[in-house]
């Protein structure tokens, strides 16, 4: 089977092999276990690759190479339009190649995948749309156009698009899914330490304003101030770390808040497990991650109202849902801090949840896709 792959993610090749952004390398090698040669359509850059890339675990490729392009403001949109013929012509080749189309969304190179594809209506194709699938969201017009074509079955056929959480009135096309990061073997039933001595809150993602890593540094200094123990580990980089050195600096919460940058899966999975709270205040995700791997390791999640994050904590039955009003967010965490058993029940809760979706339920889940 030939598998085109049409994304956005910049690649690197090196030693004839191509690197990418990890968690998509790790996720796509999964999809790769079940085809005979691979197309893949994306940017191709000559920079050297870094600790947060990796290769395709897969040697039958070919790569067409087009260029980045955006349309963030009028110079960029202008330069696109001469390189978008071009970027059209290899999306139709590797389309018209394969027996499989895969089209990797939201995204400038998504969303000319989802124009493409309408031309090859018999075509088996799947989609995974790793953003807010949420029809009520605010969200830039090419976002809202890529969602409209891949759940119109007209346009597009034989289409099965991977959305995260549950939502009403969609077309057949659209599939509730999930991402995983943990195997079946990985299962641990953990009990976390009492909390009324010391809560530890751990924070995963990149230092962006998006992520909001600032108000968790917020909720820690307040619960600090009104008495209680806390600790916050943050992992990540980006823009936003200089500010947070200098806020944690000027309010003198060096003995409360520890950035660790990026780190290895091993390391933050043993921070995961020593972690009364995963804390992810951001204001837009798809499926986030770092909040079900730490709900997998027992953590209790203090998450925003985006995409289908109330889905994944039961709507605060298993977590707490953020108001982004400090007092009204400190009470409920106060709340929860202050009652050993409830924190006890959330936990468990969130773990039981977060273990069912294990990389090998996602494995076989892609292998039906693909084989079938």
């Amino acid at each position: 089977m030939k598998f085109a792959i049409i994304t956005n993610v910049i690649h690197i090749k090196e030693e004839n092999q191509y690197f990418g952004y990890s968690p998509y390398i790790l996720e796509m090698n999964i999809w790769l276990q079940y085809v005979d040669e691979v197309i893949i359509v994306a940017p191709l850059s000559e920079s050297k690759i870094n600790s947060l890339q990796s290769p395709y675990k897969f040697h039958k490729i070919n790569f067409y190479k087009v260029p980045d392009f955006n349309f963030v403001n009028a110079g960029n949109s202008f330069k696109a339009l001469f390189k978008l013929p071009s970027i059209f012509w290899n999306i139709f080749q590797a389309m018209r190649k394969a027996d499989h189309i895969h089209l990797r969304c939201p995204g400038n190179m998504g969303l000319l995948g989802c124009m493409v594809q309408i031309l090859f209506p018999s075509k088996k194709k799947t989609a995974k749309y790793a953003g807010n699938w949420d029809p009520k969201s605010k969200q830039p017009l090419t976002y809202r156009l890529q969602k409209w074509i891949l759940n119109n079955t007209f346009l597009s056929r034989n289409m099965q698009v991977l959305v995260y959480g549950e939502w009403e009135n969609q077309s057949k096309n659209i599939k509730p899914f999930f991402t995983a990061t943990y195997s079946e073997y990985e299962k641990e039933n953990l009990s976390k330490s009492c909390i009324k001595l010391e809560a530890t809150f751990i924070f995963v993602g990149s230092l962006v304003s998006g992520k909001n890593p600032m108000y968790a540094v917020r909720i820690i200094e307040q619960l600090k101030k009104n008495g209680k123990n806390a600790l916050l580990h943050i992992f990540g980089e980006g823009i936003e770390r200089t500010n947070l050195e200098t806020y944690i600096k000027n309010n003198q919460l060096e003995s409360l808040v520890c950035l660790h940058g990026n780190q290895n899966k091993e390391t933050v999975k043993q921070f995961y497990k020593e972690s009364h709270f995963v804390i992810l205040p951001s204001r837009s995700e798809g499926w986030p991650k770092a909040v079900a791997e730490g709900m997998f390791w027992g953590c209790v999640p203090i998450v925003t109202k985006v995409s289908c994050v109330p889905f994944m904590i039961d709507y605060g039955k298993r977590g707490i849902l953020l108001e982004m009003e400090l007092e009204k967010d400190l009470a409920q965490i106060d709340g929860v801090f202050s009652d050993q058993n409830l924190f006890t029940q959330m936990s468990e809760q969130a773990l039981e949840w977060s273990q069912n979706f294990t990389v090998d339920q996602f494995e076989r889940e892609i292998e039906k896709m693909i084989v079938k």
